[in-house]
Order: C-alpha cells, then structure tokens, then sequence
C-alpha cells in the first residue's frame, strides 16, 4: 500500500483550541479493517436514479456534456431518464403558471440556518435534530429530487409510490423517506444547475464541475442563475411552510461568502469530526452513491485524491468565510460531544444563535433521541503501514 505525506488542516476540536492548525497525517488507500467493513449494498439494477427527477433540459445538458458514455449494463436508463424528464418539464411549467405569482411574493420570515461541515461529520443527525422543532422548516427528500414541481405532485407520493424510496441510506443506517430533510444540492442538479454533485452520475470521467464547490471564477451571468436558481428554490419551500429555513449541504461549506449576500443574517453551525473517521468515510460514501446512482460502472479511480483535494479546498474556503460571519451568529461543536451529550449541546447551540426557548423542542429531542437508541454507525479505520 502506497502511503503518501498530506498537509492537512486539523479540524479536530473546537472552542480556545485553533481550528486551522497544520499537522502532518500518514495518508494511505483506503481499506477498511475486515472486521468492520461495512457490508456493500446489493446492487438494484432496476432500481430508480436520482436523475430521473431531472427536466428533459437539464437532463440533455448533463448526458451531452458526457457523450452519453452510460455503460451498456446502464443504457436502459438514458431512455428511462428521457421520458420521465419530459414529464418534469411539463409539470414544472404548469406549476410555474399556477404558483409563480405567490412564490415571487413569498419572504422568508427568519433568517436560515445553515449547517456546514465536511461530508460524514454529522451534519445529517445535526440537521435531523435542528428539524425537529415545529417553528423550522426544511426541504425534504421528495422536494429536492423532485424540485421542479413538488407543489403540485408531492402530495400523491406521500401516499402512494413510498416502495420507491428504500428504507435506509445506502451509505450509513440512517432513516430514508420522502418527508425526512435532504440536502438542497441535490434540488440545483435537478434543476439544471452544475453541481460537483453530477459526478455521480458519470464517476469514470474527471470530477465535474469542481468549481461550483465554492462558486469561486464562475461568470457573472453562471454566478447570478445560481442564486436565482437557489433562491427560487428555497421560496417554495417556504411558500408551503412559512418558517425558518433549516438548510445541509456540506458544499455550502465553501460558499459561505455568496450564502451572506443572500442572507446577511443567516446562522451557520459548524460541525467537525476527528478527520481519520472522516476521510475513509467519504470514500465509503462516493462509493455508495456512484454504485448505487451512477449510469457508469464505477471504477473508484482517483477517488481518494479527489476526496483529499476537497476536503483541503473545502476547509480552507470555510476558514475564510467564518472571518466573515458575526461570531453571534456563528456555531461550532463536535460531534462526539453531539452524540456523548446531545440535549446539552443542543440547548448550548439554541443559546448561542438565540434560536428561541428550547425547551420548547426539548421533549421532541429526547422522544426522538430514545425512539434511535439502538443506532449504529459504520466504522473505518485507516490501517498502519
């Protein structure tokens, strides 16, 4: 096993400790200790993509950019994807001409809360948690793959088509349905918005789109559909539940510049994790996603570059970003403190932002909390030399 010397930022504790301390980590590929190797989900050849919930439009720009280079195991899928996209398109216009008037005039009532943080350091139990509380709102799994009309069609997929969705997440035990809360990314590919997201799709090409990580060099006409894009958006959501947006995308993380010139006001909690948990995770998580996502057989080449190359970019846009945040509305913790003394950090987190009394969403917590007390997660370890 080839192992190789990485600068990495040291994300590891929060609080009078610095954040961005550097310390040298023995990096090597990845393999997962047998004794805790997650098992790998059986692959379902005709089970649903995320990209079906793309217009016909998005979903043409997204195949052309590749060539439509699906493997020959996948190819049904092109045509799968092309006729349900043409239905999206139709439904996203007659919702446009039904609800565009009212979602234009819809404000947001609170500023959001954004919970940022690499992929696998607990920004989804975190976001579980923050929408617990009755006075937030969230965009939910049906929502943000379904972006283009939910508020017309969401209702019948509440009550029917639930053997579409699978019970748990491919890449950890977590709870998966249509109503839990999602990340919005998912909504902007959907929409037709570059995303590095949409390399799930196609994981045998180079990464895509690394550039909309952070927003960082986009053109100023790209930079302003975005926002659009993402504001639009989150308009919907807030039409149908008039409360204070909970947003997760661990993208976000690097964004935190363009989030305040939408929302100057917006809260940020920051989570972290010990980042030797975190990187073999992530890997774990690509994986998961390209086998189960993708229209290519994954080869896995380059993977865990990729995953350091982020995670360096990610956290070096995020330590900009927080300069720029009044620490008022500015959060961090860990998340083994989360998951050791989750009430307590919870309250300390409501204080800091002044998210209101929490004791009103206490009971909510400790109901939820004792209905997951048997949750486990997966474990890596990055083996010695």
């Amino acid at each position: 096993m080839q192992a190789r010397k990485t600068a990495v930022a040291g994300y590891l504790t929060v609080g009078p400790q610095v954040l961005s301390r550097e310390e040298t980590v023995e990096t090597t590929s990845v393999a997962l200790s047998p004794s805790t190797r997650p098992g790998r989900p059986r692959e379902r050849r005709w089970a649903p993509r995320i990209w079906q919930g793309m217009d016909f439009f998005a979903w043409l720009r997204l195949a052309g950019r590749n060539r439509f280079a699906l493997s020959p195991t996948h190819s049904y899928m092109a045509v799968v994807i092309t006729v349900v996209s043409l239905s999206h398109t139709v439904l996203r216009l007659v919702e446009r001409l039904w609800y565009g008037r009212r979602i234009a005039r819809t404000e947001f009532p609170e500023p959001p809360i954004f919970i940022i943080g690499h992929w696998r350091t607990g920004t989804t139990l975190l976001h579980e948690l923050l929408a617990l509380d009755e006075r937030h709102t969230y965009p939910n799994t049906y929502e943000c793959l379904e972006p283009n009309h939910f508020l017309l069609t969401e209702w019948f997929f509440h009550r029917w088509p639930r053997f579409l969705m699978p019970s748990k997440r491919p890449m950890d035990n977590m709870e998966a349905g249509w109503d839990r809360p999602q990340e919005d990314e998912f909504a902007l590919c959907m929409m037709g918005q570059r995303s590095p997201y949409l390399t799930i799709a196609f994981p045998n090409h180079p990464p895509q789109d690394p550039e909309y990580l952070d927003l960082e060099g986009l053109s100023p006409r790209a930079l302003a559909s975005w926002k659009r894009d993402f504001v639009g958006f989150l308009r919907r959501v807030t039409f149908k539940k008039p409360k204070r947006l909970v947003l997760k995308s661990p993208t976000h993380s690097a964004r935190i510049k363009v989030l305040l010139d939408l929302f100057p006001d917006a809260r940020f909690v920051h989570i972290v994790r010990d980042p030797h948990v975190v990187f073999p995770s992530t890997v774990h998580l690509w994986k998961s996603l390209y086998r189960t996502h993708g229209l290519q057989r994954p080869k896995f080449e380059g993977l865990e570059e990729h995953v350091f190359e982020t995670f360096l970019r990610l956290y070096d846009r995020l330590e900009e970003g927080k300069r720029l945040i009044d620490p008022s509305r500015f959060y961090e913790l860990r998340y083994e403190d989360l998951v050791r003394d989750p009430i307590g950090q919870m309250q300390a987190l409501y204080e800091h932002l002044g998210l209101g009394a929490f004791e009103q969403v206490r009971p909510r917590l400790e109901q939820y909390l004792a209905e997951h007390s048997d949750y486990t997660t997966n474990r890596y370890e990055i083996p010695p030399e």
